[in-house]
Order: C-alpha cells, then structure tokens, then sequence
C-alpha cells in the first residue's frame, strides 16, 4: 500500500496534485482542499496518502497531516459514506472540528456539509462518537497564507474553484455566491489556493 509520497509539486488543479518523486514517478493525488491549499507549485512537499481501489479505477487521496487520513478512514468504514463524501467533510471543516461536531452532537453543523442530511447527520454522530474518541487531532486554524508572486488569469482561477467545490457535492449557485462573497472584500487572489481558501471560510460560515 502507498502510505506516503514526497516529491516536487508538478502540476496542481483543484482538489488534484501531481507529485513527482526522485524515482521519476508523478502520483495524481485528490485532496481535502485545506490540503490541497497548502500545496504550491515546483515546492516540495510530503503527503500522507490512502490507496482506495474500486472496480473501475485505483485512486489515491492525500492529507497534508496523517491523523486527517487516520479520520478519513474512519469516515469510509461507515456505511454510505464513500470516499467523495468524506473528502467533503474533510474540505467544509478540519479533522478537529469535525471531532469537536460530533463530541458536541452538532447536527446543524454536519448538515452544512453538501450532501449531508438530517437523517445522514444524526447517523453520523452515532457511529462517529465511538470511532473518533481515540484519535486525537490538531486544534490549528485556517489561515491564508502570504500570496504567491506568479498571476494566473482571474476567470480561470474562478472555474477552477467553482469546478473544485462541485465535484465535491457544492450547488453551483452556492460556489458562485461563496467565491463572489470572498472576492467582494477586496483582496486580490494571484492563485487558486488564495481564493480557494477564503471561500471555504465564507462557506464555513453558511
């Protein structure tokens, strides 16, 4: 099984990594997009990986900090919860709030995430209770990082976002009013990571 990768930063297209080991491999990587937000082209970086085989394809998700992976683990062990949904959950909150949700029974919360109903939420604080007590997370924050210096055209890193939050189960009208609700406030996004960033702190607001 691939447990870990670390390479140089080939190509990036939300939530999508190509990592290129020294070997002279590149692995595409699908991740949380806090993760993928950390990422920045040609850098080197090293990712905690899950290696998820289906009958049509070999996949792997990745996280920038392994006790994400041990929770997205966990979360494919629960019935109805694939691996899309759980990189959803782990996209609209951190791992550690995500355990803080269930320690404190926050339907309300987990029904924030895209795909995510009542009826699934309240399943999910049941079975999640016990299989998250023992993991034990970090508290961090979210913040945005200083922007890079290489400009990417400004429409472009608008579809990549959009694209970026509906493949993980956003309505397009809610990813458009998100991002337009990040831009309004004045920042300048050179990259997609910035933009991607503060838009999932407007739809972690919603």
């Amino acid at each position: 099984m691939i447990g870990l990768i670390t390479g140089q930063v080939q190509y990036l297209m939300a939530p999508t990594a190509c990592i290129m080991t020294t070997a002279g491999v590149g692995y595409d990587i699908e991740l949380p997009l806090p993760s993928f937000c950390q990422l920045h082209l040609n850098e080197q970086a090293s990712i905690w990986t899950h290696f998820h085989v289906r009958e049509d394809a070999q996949l792997l998700y990745g996280f920038i900090d392994r006790k994400e992976r041990d929770v997205f683990r966990q979360l494919i062990k629960i019935n109805g919860v694939g691996a899309k949904m759980a990189l959803a959950m782990l996209s609209a909150m951190s791992a550690a709030e995500l355990k803080m949700h269930v320690e404190q029974e926050s339907e309300a919360a987990l029904t924030r995430i895209p795909g995510i109903g009542k009826k699934t939420a309240q399943r999910l604080l049941i079975e999640l209770k016990d299989k998250l007590k023992n993991i034990e997370v970090d508290n961090g924050s979210f913040e945005l990082m200083p922007q890079q210096t290489a400009v990417s055209h400004d429409g472009s890193i608008i579809a990549e976002v959009e694209g970026a939050l509906i493949s993980l189960g956003y309505k397009e009208k809610e990813a458009q009013l998100a991002i337009k609700a990040a831009k309004s406030k004045g920042d300048t996004f050179v990259d997609t990571q910035g933009l991607l960033k503060a838009t999932l702190q407007q739809l972690s607001g919603f």
